[in-house]
């Protein structure tokens, strides 16, 4: 009886527990790898490496480590050595999506360096910005003054109001500040050189439209946006120019190394795609098969 309860009592040993796990991975590990580890059994940490872990310590801690904690740091990159190789040498990196989305990161980051490195030249960067005129032409401005006539207070009479105004104004009669014929609104009287996006931004998409289309230099209208109606003057509009390379140099610098590295990535890819047969198996990959081969069967 007694042997039997040293038995029970030694298989709850977490001892024994830990031994069994240990010899389990030991099998897994020697069954994925063939029986031997491909991983190198050599590791040097030159001086370039421990160098740069004190540096990286001293950025962090703002000072230089002891002897006894490089000790620590090379011990801690070593076992992070060890672990990596014996990882890859028994396949842990496969079919892991942060690896992969990590290791294709590091390839991308490759390609870019090499498209960084080549500086445009003035004449470069003169064509990337006649041929990408829409990304660097400043915007439009408008001068105006607006009358307001809230559709909330006034319902329907707004907009017969607003044509009533409107027409005494053009006609020379009206009040000496037509401000006065309006309603009370938090919407600003007048903008000073404002882009359209500013316009937008006040007063709605569908109003700065259509006062970018408005008359220079009298009063039209009415004008509808969220609020209510509007008539409006326009005193000054200053049409888009494109600037000169001078100018926005530095902005027209950064979009064309933009451009440099997304085109160096997709010429590395194509690149090493060329190398592979890739092939899409179930109903996306008949879906994506050119007309003539969808449905074919094996050639005689």
């Amino acid at each position: 009886m007694t042997d039997t309860r040293s038995r029970a009592a030694w298989l709850r040993e977490p001892l024994l527990h830990f031994l069994l796990i240990g010899a389990a991975l030991f099998l897994l590990y020697s069954f994925l790898s063939g029986g031997k580890s491909d991983a190198p059994r050599e590791i040097v940490v030159g001086e370039a490496r421990v160098e740069a872990l004190a540096e990286n310590f001293a950025k962090t801690w703002m000072r230089p480590p002891t002897a006894q904690e490089l000790k620590g740091l090379v011990d801690d990159y070593v076992a992070e050595e060890v672990y990596y190789r014996e990882a890859i040498a028994m396949g842990l990196d496969r079919d892991d999506t942060v690896i992969r989305r990590r290791l294709r990161q590091k390839m991308e980051f490759i390609s870019e360096d090499l498209a960084s490195a080549v500086q445009p030249t003035d004449a470069q960067l003169q064509e990337y910005l006649e041929q990408h005129a829409e990304k660097f032409v400043q915007a439009s401005r408008l001068t105006f003054r607006q009358v307001f006539f809230s559709g909330e207070k006034r319902g329907q009479d707004a907009s017969r109001d607003a044509e009533r105004l409107l027409a005494e104004l053009q006609a020379g009669r009206g009040p000496a500040n037509p401000l006065d014929a309006g309603d009370p609104t938090l919407l600003p009287a007048a903008m000073e050189s404002a882009s359209s996006q500013e316009i937008a931004n006040t007063f709605g998409s569908e109003f700065a439209a259509t006062v970018e289309e408005a008359p220079l230099g009298q009063w039209a209208g009415p004008f509808e946006s969220g609020y209510g109606m509007h008539i409006v003057r326009v005193d000054q509009r200053d049409p888009g120019v494109m600037p000169t390379l001078a100018g926005i140099r530095p902005l027209v610098e950064r979009e064309w190394a933009s451009e440099q590295r997304t085109r160096t990535n997709q010429e590395l890819l194509d690149k090493l795609l060329a190398k592979y047969d890739v092939r899409i198996e179930g109903p996306l990959g008949e879906a994506l098969k050119p007309s003539g081969q969808q449905g074919a069967g094996p050639q005689p």
